[in-house]
């Protein structure tokens, strides 16, 4: 998948502002995804992947981590049609609620890493 053929200093801007604005939950899992500490896999934030934003990005594995607030419950078709587009780029796509985040996050942390290839097979 490529990304827009001129991406603009708008849509840098956008990622940077989406970083500097993350919500409490995704600064809490960054904290955890960061640094390699989740078996090994480097994972990035707000990172462009064609015309979209991935909240949190892991290229080895080519799984993408979405942290769903409420805004999310009144977009479904939207998200469905970003998944699918995603999807078909051979990306996999899991999401987590922030709730879940706050609340437990080791949970989280073992939901995503059941979506990591273990270290004999990377």
């Amino acid at each position: 998948m490529r990304r827009p053929d001129d991406p603009s200093y708008d849509s840098l801007d956008r990622v940077r502002l989406a970083r500097k604005q993350s919500t409490p939950a995704e600064r809490r899992l960054w904290q955890r995804l960061r640094a390699r500490q989740l078996n090994g896999y480097k994972f990035r934030r707000q990172v462009w992947l064609g015309s979209y934003i991935a909240d949190f990005f892991c290229a080895q594995a080519k799984l993408i981590v979405e942290v769903d607030g409420d805004t999310h419950a009144n977009q479904p078709e939207y998200d469905q049609r970003r998944t699918n587009c995603l999807q078909r780029e051979g990306f996999h796509l899991v999401r987590v609620a922030n709730a879940d985040v706050m609340q437990d996050l080791d949970g989280v942390l073992e939901f995503i890493s059941d979506y990591l290839p273990s270290p004999s097979q990377s």
